[in-house]
Order: C-alpha cells, then sequence, then structure tokens
C-alpha cells in the first residue's frame, strides 16, 4: 500500500496538490494511505510571548491551521479519500523531512509557487529545501 504525505500550508500552490492527488488516485492498486501535514511557522519568541498565555498561542497555531486545512480536507472527504491529519510548530521544510521519514511515507507531495531558480534562491523555497532535506521522493505541483 503507498503512503503520501499531502504537505499543505493554506496557499492556492497546495489546493493544486491536493487536486493532483484526487485527479490522480487511480494510479495507485489500493487507495493511498495520506497523511495530510499542516507545518505553522513558530511565532517569535519574545515580547509577544511574555503577552501571550501557553493557551492562547496553542489556540492560535490550531485555529489558523483548522482554517488553512479544512479546503483541502473537504476536497479528500468528497473524494472519498481517507487521510490522518498532522499539526505541527516549527520551520516547514525540516518538519516536513522529518515526518515523511518518521511516517515511512513512499512520496511527499506539495505545492511548489514555481517562482524560477533566481527568485528562489534570492528568497528561499519550502520546496527546494525539502527537496535536499527529505530522503524520500518529492513530488511537486506548480
Amino acid at each position: 500500500m503507498v503512503t503520501i504525505l499531502l504537505a499543505v500550508d493554506g496557499s492556492e500552490c497546495a489546493q493544486r496538490a491536493a487536486a493532483h492527488l484526487v485527479e490522480h488516485r487511480n494510479w495507485y492498486q489500493e487507495a493511498p494511505v495520506v497523511h495530510l501535514l499542516y507545518v505553522h511557522p513558530p511565532i517569535p519568541v519574545g515580547l509577544v510571548q511574555a503577552h501571550l498565555s501557553h493557551e492562547t498561542v496553542e489556540r492560535h497555531y490550531r485555529e489558523e491551521a483548522e482554517q488553512d486545512l479544512a479546503s483541502v480536507e473537504a476536497r479528500l472527504k468528497a473524494a472519498g479519500m481517507a487521510y490522518q491529519r498532522h499539526i505541527h510548530v516549527g520551520q516547514p521544510a525540516q518538519v516536513i523531512a522529518h515526518q515523511a521519514q518518521e511516517l515511512q511515507v513512499d512520496l511527499v507531495l506539495m505545492g511548489s509557487h514555481g517562482r524560477g531558480a533566481v527568485s528562489g534562491a534570492l528568497l528561499g523555497s519550502v520546496a527546494t529545501k525539502v527537496l535536499h532535506l527529505c530522503e524520500r521522493p518529492v513530488l511537486l505541483v506548480k
């Protein structure tokens, strides 16, 4: 059975990756096991956290994740695809690569903004970092 890590962030690119998975689910003999991953970048430590309780910060992470996951989850449910939801806080590329290894997935699927080499080099790219860090195959949907 194929295991796929679908990494999403609420962007249109993530929507395209989810659509790609749904449209191509027949590529697999059996329904793939889907791990739906959302990684929230950490709120900078310092004055902000000095004024907010741990519970408030955790609620913020959870609410934002649920909002960004809602449309992808609806798409997967409409297609009859089961999934397991994972929400983490950390540096997205590192968390995606770590979860891919930890879950022993066969494929990491994610969207790419497709900004190109120069823009990607200047701005950095989660997708590019995942390609470098991940030991598992990665499929980028542009």
